[in-house]
């Protein structure tokens, strides 16, 4: 600060003293007025680590945080906001920022969110709050079957590929994860040295293109497999057999972000887009994927396993739900992804027409593992906008253990969502496979801020359940959250969503309505 300081002296100082130079020597003027402060100002821009955009665009970049800096008194005038008239983006993105810079967040003058509009969400409180007495929160994941369970926190990073990002983000969000002792989901671009360097937990994500475990045919290669996910630091296994922003549709890495060292670590071609198949071919039936689950668990030594994906048509989860009881396999978690969520790159109908969105996906997938007596056994992790630590409690009450976020874990790292990621152009370094580019994303501090956020979330989401008279998160119901939907009226998510009974889809009377038609449809051997 105090060299930046100087700078922004020696540039008023300059100026001052040629205007007098300037009557003897006009040429002085020019020199000393305009170019050299520059100049005094791009070098500094240079040599800086604080400030990725002012490493990649010296001067001109300055003038992005002029703009910062007026906005916290003109925002509530341009807030965006959602179908439920949350404001998103610009109020929450300046929050994210905040926190992982590790400045004041607080706000002055109440809420931005018109309170009346249909849409607006609370949590009730109580008037004998709690003091706070889980200041680290741990969630087990591993079911009797697991050797190595994991202690995961209740936030964590989603799936982001190398290859999407940079290896200097991949790096910062690692060391950001071992920092504060939270985990880190690979994407399905396969386990790079960047993900290993560090030592951070590991979530690893195996797609339909099997990277990193593949063989020359595309297959998924056990060998390969075991060796991998016998690595300390890869703490539990996800598959991915859809995603929320491209749900039907394989991932896609552009030829343009291609490099030769991201299509070694793939084992794929250069030269042409990565796409991976929309389908596994290690299974092709619900049974199919649950012996894959107790395959890929007894390889990696007994780590927990577990899927993601995004519910599209009902009567299939509820297949897989029908395997879980005839073969007694059961996944460890179930990655509950929302049609919301976002991706570097997929067709704008998929991303904008196609899946479940989160919310609904969540209280489906709560509801019909409970209704199969399953629920017990099996954590459910929710993906999609997650932000603050609201949007996390709103889904703990709908049934969700964990939380997984990849957005503001991005805006943590300095994205400032130009949305130039499948152009290989991202003004941050973050999403980038550009030397000039990603190398101006400085490591150490950027990871810093990931876990200053990662904590401060924490942090805030503990205060939000002691708030509410609750001792731990476990005590989180749907009831405690409530939503405005028509003018005065509000109802609570116990009655927006109201869930079913123990065991209730195992006999004809527990099923009613579309229940009983999409268990009708469903079959353990078929998708």
């Amino acid at each position: 600060m105090l060299v930046r300081n100087q700078f922004k002296l020696l540039s008023i100082i300059v100026p001052l003293a040629t205007l007098v130079l300037a009557r003897f020597w006009p040429p002085a003027w020019w020199l000393f007025a305009i170019i050299l402060p520059l100049i005094a100002l791009g070098i500094y821009d240079l040599l800086q680590r604080k400030h990725t955009i002012l490493r990649i665009y010296p001067v001109i970049g300055h003038m992005r945080f002029i703009f910062e800096y007026i906005r916290p008194e003109i925002q509530q005038y341009f807030v965006e906001s959602d179908t439920n008239g949350q404001p998103v983006n610009r109020e929450f993105r300046a929050l994210v920022y905040q926190r992982a810079k590790g400045v004041r967040d607080t706000r002055p003058f109440g809420t931005v969110f018109d309170v009346y509009r249909n849409g607006y969400e609370w949590v009730n409180h109580s008037l004998a709050p709690k003091a706070v007495h889980e200041k680290n929160p741990r969630v087990l994941f591993g079911s009797p079957d697991c050797l190595q369970p994991y202690a995961a926190s209740p936030l964590n990073i989603s799936a982001m590929s190398f290859g999407a990002l940079s290896k200097n983000a991949i790096m910062a969000l690692n060391k950001g994860a071992r920092i504060d002792g939270f985990a880190h989901n690979s994407g399905e671009g396969g386990l790079s040295p960047y993900h290993l360097r560090h030592g951070g937990d590991l979530i690893w994500q195996i797609g339909t293109g099997y990277f990193g475990c593949r063989n020359a045919n595309g297959e998924f290669d056990e060998a390969l497999f075991t060796e991998k996910a016998g690595l300390e630091v890869v703490k539990m296994i996800e598959i991915k057999l859809s995603q929320g922003a491209k749900p039907g549709h394989g991932g896609i890495l552009p030829a343009v972000k291609l490099t030769q060292e991201i299509a070694d670590i793939r084992h794929v071609p250069m030269g042409q887009d990565v796409v991976s198949p929309p389908a596994h071919t290690a299974f092709s039936t619900p049974t199919g994927l649950l012996e894959f689950v107790a395959r890929l668990r007894e390889l990696s030594g007994g780590k927990p396993v577990g899927f993601k994906l995004c519910i599209g048509r009902k009567s299939e989860f509820l297949s897989i739900c029908k395997a879980m009881l005839e073969t007694g396999i059961a996944p460890d978690f179930i990655t509950v992804d929302g049609a919301e969520g976002g991706t570097g790159a997929a067709p704008i109908e998929l991303t904008n027409s196609v899946g479940t969105p989160l919310r609904d996906g969540l209280i489906f997938i709560h509801n019909a593992l409970i209704g199969t007596g399953l629920r017990d056994r099996i954590r459910i992790i929710a993906s999609g906008k997650v932000m603050s630590a609201f949007h996390m409690l709103r889904l703990m009450a709908l049934g969700a253990d964990t939380i997984n976020s990849a957005r503001a874990m991005m805006f943590a790292l300095g994205c400032i969502q130009s949305r130039h990621c499948n152009q290989d152009t991202c003004p941050t370094g973050v999403a980038t496979q550009n030397p000039a580019r990603y190398k101006a994303l400085d490591v150490e501090d950027k990871s810093v801020r990931v876990a200053n956020y990662h904590a401060s979330m924490i942090k805030n989401l503990t205060e939000l359940v002691a708030a509410a008279g609750l001792d731990s998160l476990n005590e989180l119901r749907p009831w405690h959250i409530n939503r405005r939907v028509d003018g005065t009226e509000t109802r609570n998510y116990a009655e927006l969503y109201p869930c079913i009974s123990n065991g209730s889809l195992l006999s004809d009377s527990g099923r009613e309505g579309c229940w009983q038609t999409d268990w009708n449809e469903a079959s353990a051997n078929h998708w």
